[in-house]
């Protein structure tokens, strides 16, 4: 599906918000081409249309495990956000992954539907020869 199409003129009215997290400090790091390709996001949201000066990103989260939501403010801050209709899109690698509680993640979900809020999930190409077996 062509992004572009789902990106309506109410959804630039708004911020891209960039939720950039890595659930360990080994992580964090160990995984710099992450955090690289997460940063790189940036790019995607200003091909969409988004001025640069209206990309916020939210990654004060790092080292934080996804268990939960209550200690990580960065995730309480994007579903404030969101909610609070400050947000067109929400954009991270693999963004399932936010939040590894179930119930935070669909809350996220259910007030993205509310406000109009897009979400754009990057998934990680993984070649053959890098598959478990």
């Amino acid at each position: 599906m062509n992004a572009h199409i789902k990106v309506q003129p109410s959804h630039l009215k708004r911020g891209a918000y960039l939720y950039i997290r890595q659930s360990s400090m080994r992580q964090v790091v160990e995984n710099a081409e992450s955090a690289k390709r997460q940063y790189g996001l940036r790019g995607r949201a200003v091909a969409l249309g988004w001025r640069d000066e209206q990309i916020i990103v939210i990654d004060n989260d790092q080292g934080e495990s996804g268990a939960s939501a209550a200690w990580r403010e960065g995730f309480q801050r994007l579903v404030s956000d969101v909610g609070m209709g400050r947000a067109g899109i929400v954009m991270g690698l693999e963004v399932s992954r936010l939040a590894r509680n179930n119930a935070d993640w669909q809350r996220l979900l259910e007030i993205c539907a509310l406000a109009d809020t897009l979400i754009l999930e990057v998934v990680p190409v993984v070649r053959a020869d890098q598959r478990a077996l």
